[in-house]
């Protein structure tokens, strides 16, 4: 059965495979033995290699050993952890009163621990939650499992057409409701609304849930995310944050008003059977939280929008779509399978790293390649690019 499983991805050019690399995370990459220009990572800030951060690793390794030994609620849960959440929720504290942050191992974990629990927050069937349609699929499980566990209704809406949300919720008699959805929409990289949400959770008394994978460490005078960037203040938002791609390391975040927080770890399934962190992890994360605070992360944030610039007034396409994003992620749709295979397999040729994004991952349709910036890229790396681009658009189009 799995064979013929397997058989019918490969026959709709939706086989998955993966790559070796044998160098650290940069905008330069041996894959498979050759040297590749990588634009598709999420290290944004171009931190995953950064010395001060390796250095920071050993240190936190010679000081607290390699392995947490358990949950944070047995014996996981070390002083570095501790130091991590409470800058962490310094970050948030503008925007979120009563802040407190709790940490994860993964964004995948946060996403399932917070959208589970809260749903619990309600007897069963007594919840709903709106999520937007696009969302990634931590947040689609999530809202999954808080159905099949509390019996949660379920409401999709788009994101950019906030009508039905609205409708909804005016019909709506549950006494707990939860909007959930991304603050940067991973693979088109447009910017949830959040102004206009927050004044939706406000008139309709609901909690609104951000995951700010993408925005953590790119967005916001300080790096401090979607929130610093539209200046939100607001009881009512739960945030989401991811380490492991603007931050460099590893790792997620929950942080929201004290009480949530204090139910998530009473009832949080995830974070309660979850083996903690090493804190050597935390212990390098704190370094990275001053990088991006600092004057190096305004220097790295101006690199990236200079490079988003130079992509919206350079990069022109005949035929493929070019989505508009003020982020790094910088799609470029080409519709079916074959041709973003196509693409992404010229682009390997010419050494460049860029592999083509298919459904599920993306609506049917709508297979693209998926182009990320790094401040590690120069504004020569960028127009290199361009120029290749318009070549292999040319040679794909024209083999149709």
């Amino acid at each position: 059965m799995a064979e013929q499983q397997i058989a019918n991805l490969d026959v709709q050019l939706l086989k998955r495979k993966l790559r070796i690399t044998q160098t650290p995370c940069d905008t330069t990459a041996i894959v498979d033995q050759r040297e590749l220009k990588a634009f598709c990572s999420n290290d944004y800030l171009g931190l995953a290699n950064h010395q001060l951060l390796v250095r920071a690793l050993g240190e936190g390794a010679e000081q607290y050993g390699v392995g947490s030994g358990a949950s944070h609620l047995i014996s996981g849960h070390s002083i570095a952890h501790d130091l991590l959440e409470k800058k962490l929720a310094s970050f948030q504290s503008a925007h979120i009163p009563d802040t407190r942050a709790l940490f994860f191992s993964t964004g995948y974990l946060a996403n399932l621990t917070a959208i589970t629990g809260l749903a619990r927050l309600a007897e069963q069937g007594g919840a709903s939650i709106y999520s937007a349609k696009l969302n990634h699929a931590s947040i689609i499980d999530g809202v999954r499992l808080a159905s099949a566990q509390s019996k949660a209704a379920v409401t999709l809406f788009d994101h950019q057409q906030l009508d039905l949300l609205i409708e909804s919720l005016k019909s709506d008699s549950h006494p707990l409701k939860i909007i959930v959805l991304d603050g940067v929409f991973s693979m088109d990289g447009d910017l949830a609304p959040i102004k206009e949400l927050v004044q939706i959770a406000n008139d309709y008394d609901a909690l609104l849930l951000v995951d700010d994978a993408h925005g953590f460490g790119v967005l916001g005078k300080h790096g401090h995310g979607i929130l610093e960037m539209f200046a939100i203040h607001s009881e009512r938002i739960i945030y989401i944050g991811t380490l492991g791609k603007a931050a460099g390391v590893s790792g997620a975040f929950i942080c929201a008003p004290s009480i949530f927080i204090e139910w998530l770890i009473q009832k949080g399934r995830p974070y309660i059977y979850s083996t903690a962190t090493p804190p050597a992890i935390a212990h390098t994360l704190l370094q990275s939280l001053e990088i991006i605070e600092g004057d190096e992360g305004v220097t790295r944030r101006h690199q990236l929008n200079r490079l988003i610039e130079i992509w919206h007034k350079e990069m022109n396409f005949s035929c493929w779509e070019k989505v508009v994003s003020f982020t790094p992620i910088q799609p470029v749709i080409l519709g079916s399978n074959a041709s973003a295979l196509a693409a992404a397999k010229l682009l390997d040729e010419a050494g460049y790293w860029i592999p083509a994004i298919r459904p599920p991952t993306v609506p049917a349709g709508s297979a693209r390649l998926r182009i990320t910036f790094s401040a590690n890229h120069s504004i020569e790396d960028l127009r290199e690019l361009i120029a290749t681009l318009k070549i292999i658009e040319q040679k794909v189009e024209s083999e149709k």
